[in-house]
């Protein structure tokens, strides 16, 4: 088995990988970053993977020739199965430089020829470990355990000279075992780097996805915000630059009025349009922007209303209203200042009827109704957007929010929103 080059610059590049492939085996390469314009063809060998061959080679080499040592010492061989018995050993030792490629049919190929050449002996631990790090357990134990059952019979048709039968036998076990182990640890511990790496990986992975989360619901809020600030004041100077087109010969009071709305509205668009980009821009809120609006504030709300010509009536029946919490206060007056701001687009014209009650422990109710308007009035696009958004508000808050007909093809909206009875 091989890997991509170091400097294949063709090669998709895996996090801290860079610079360092050359000491990471050809499998461990394919795994963190496969090669893309390689599809169905091997991995090139990795300079760590060079110099492990090699020395697996020169193992099995010296093992060859310590075996072919003992020759002189085995009695009645034949000098022509000695001669044989090398140029097998010889034909294993080459075949280990394809071990990376062929794994398991090296070691297949292994088993009669380690019982065929004893000089094969390296080449044949060599391809068993080679094995039971590239493949999983089963191939591991069928190829192994045939290769342990020959042992046996193998030293008893090609004695060692220099050991008796049963510590030749427990010899060669041993040997064969550790070769196994070794491999199956190395496997393991390649494993368990590839997996951490991708736990790492999908760590990564989710954090930017919940980053991408964060902004999403961050641009979320700011937008309902934008919508529910800015579309309050451009509505009011819609009404008043359509009365001014619509009556351009009206007084010269009523000019001046609707002008002064209109540059006052315009001037508190601008405003709230800047706190909102400096929000954006900035790493923490600025504290020295103007304070949120609460429920103490909606009274000037229904005031400009009013100005801008609308037919309002506040019923507000909390006792105290600097009492509400802020944030139940807050959303209670975005909440009227949406439905005013739909009331004008879509009910031109209607009396509109605010009624706030509520108290600690009880929870702040919001109603805002209108009645159907007269005459027919043109669809406005994006109609629903502002109820969905308040609709969602309203639930953050920890509240709810209904919406519905009322009355003869009348219009209401009503919200509840939390508030705790301090101890």
């Amino acid at each position: 088995m091989s890997t991509v080059r170091a400097d294949d610059s063709t090669a998709p590049a895996a996090p801290g990988l860079t610079g360092r492939r050359w000491l990471l085996p050809s499998a461990v390469v394919a795994e963190l970053a496969p090669d893309a314009g390689r599809p169905g063809r091997p991995h090139r060998r990795t300079a760590r993977d060079w110099i492990v061959d090699f020395l697996c080679f020169l193992v099995a080499v010296a093992v060859g020739l310590t075996v072919a040592d003992s020759f002189p010492g085995e009695r009645d061989l034949p000098e022509v199965v000695a001669a044989a018995d090398q140029l097998l050993g010889a034909l294993a030792c080459a075949a280990v430089w394809l071990r990376r490629r062929w794994p398991l049919g090296l070691a297949i190929a292994m088993v009669p020829l380690g019982f065929l050449a004893t000089t094969s002996a390296g080449a044949c631990t060599v391809a068993l470990f080679t094995l039971a790090v590239h493949r999983p357990f089963r191939y591991v134990a069928w190829v192994g355990g045939a290769q342990v059952a020959l042992i046996p019979l193998l030293a008893w048709a090609r004695p060692d000279p220099t050991l008796a039968y049963g510590p030749s036998v427990a010899w060669s076990v041993l040997f064969t075992v550790t070769a196994i182990g070794w491999g199956m640890f190395v496997r393991s511990r390649r494993q368990l780097m590839l997996s951490l790496r991708d736990r790492a990986r999908r760590a990564e992975t989710e954090a930017r996805l919940r980053a991408e989360q964060a902004q999403r619901l961050a641009r979320e809020a700011i937008a309902r915000e934008m919508h529910d600030v800015l579309a309050h004041r451009l509505t009011l100077l819609s009404v008043h630059a359509g009365g001014l087109e619509f009556r351009p010969d009206a007084p010269r009071e009523e000019i001046a009025r609707a002008a002064g709305v209109i540059r006052e509205s315009a001037h508190e668009a601008l405003q709230d349009l800047r706190e909102i980009i400096g929000v954006l821009r900035a790493a923490e809120p600025d504290d020295a922007g103007r304070p949120q609006p609460t429920l103490a504030a909606l009274d000037t709300l229904v005031a400009e209303s009013r100005e801008a010509g609308m037919k309002v009536t506040l019923d507000q029946r909390v006792t105290d209203a600097g009492a509400v919490p802020a944030s139940v206060g807050r959303t209670a007056y975005r909440i009227a200042q949406e439905c005013l701001t739909n009331a004008r687009k879509h009910a031109p014209g209607a009396e509109v009827a605010v009624t706030v009650t509520g108290g600690p422990g009880e929870g702040l109710d919001v109603s805002v109704r209108n009645p159907a308007p007269v005459g027919e009035v043109p669809p406005v696009p994006g109609s629903g957007q502002g109820l969905i958004g308040l609709t969602e508000r309203a639930t953050l808050a920890g509240g709810r929010l209904a919406h519905g007909t009322w009355g003869d093809a009348g219009f209401e909206v009503r919200a509840w929103l939390p508030w705790r009875a301090t101890p």
